[in-house]
């Protein structure tokens, strides 16, 4: 099959096109560095002439709500459209579990509206929901610092490595479509601040990590729900990768 990977580039993306090609499926990554921009639609007719599907997996470039909105929605539809002139057969969509319930985090509304977009577009579609990746707890921690302590709340989460959220999504594009969405977990449910506690000690960062409940996540209000899989009872599948957080430490990650 021809395969596009829109946002073939980056963490998701880079890992999910060396799999595919491994399989001996022709791929090509699709991004700006590439000539390929779906936020204005540069390149994407010829990037997707004769594609058979389509995973779309690119990451905004700023977390503002107006902007990420904006980057979400003009890539979905740009996208969207192109696939039906070239008649792709299967739009392979990489999103979030829970961003349906997190609706005072900007970056989730656009996420949701992506979907949306996908979901009425015509063209057979699966959505691969995923957990946060290990490689996002850092930048939480960053984000989190004040006066070189790391504040965060003690949620729970079920984190996944990116290379296991690539082997999912490589195996969903290989399947026929489902036009339902898949969740994608990793192996183990941990909570925010013990996951930055573990990942500061083992790069040696002398930050303190203080627990306040009251943190939230990302500038939203969060529960043990929202961002844990199996908590929609109308999302059925759900698969679960094998790295544990502890083994992607071992990596030295």
């Amino acid at each position: 099959m021809k395969i596009v990977v829109i946002g073939g580039t980056g963490l998701i993306g880079r890992r999910t096109v060396e799999l595919l090609q491994e399989k001996g499926h022709e791929v090509f990554a699709a991004a700006p560095s590439t000539g390929v921009n779906a936020v204005t639609g540069e390149g994407l007719a010829d990037a997707l002439r004769g594609a058979d599907v389509v995973v779309d997996v690119p990451n905004a470039p700023s977390f503002a709500d107006d902007a990420v909105r904006e980057f979400f929605e003009r890539s979905a539809t740009n996208l969207v459209a192109a696939e039906k002139e070239a008649g792709v057969g299967h739009h392979v969509l990489l999103s979030i579990v829970g961003a349906d319930r997190m609706p005072d985090i900007g970056y989730m509304r656009a996420k949701v509206l992506q979907e949306g977009i996908v979901r009425g577009s015509g063209v057979p579609f699966t959505i691969v929901r995923a957990t946060q990746f290990f490689e996002f707890i850092g930048v939480l921690a960053d984000g989190a610092t004040q006066d070189g302590r790391v504040v965060l709340s003690d949620v729970l989460m079920q984190p996944i490595a990116a290379a296991d959220v690539s082997a999912a999504l490589a195996e969903v594009a290989e399947a026929e479509p489902l036009n339902d969405v898949v969740e994608v977990a990793g192996p183990e449910p941990l909570r925010l601040d013990e996951l930055a506690r573990r990942l500061l000690a083992a790069r040696g960062d002398i930050r303190q990590v203080v627990t306040d409940p009251s943190a939230g996540y990302y500038g939203g209000t969060v529960d043990d729900r929202s961002l844990t899989p199996g908590n929609d009872p109308r999302v059925t599948r759900h698969r679960t990768g094998s790295t544990t957080f502890s083994r992607w430490l071992e990596q030295g990650r």
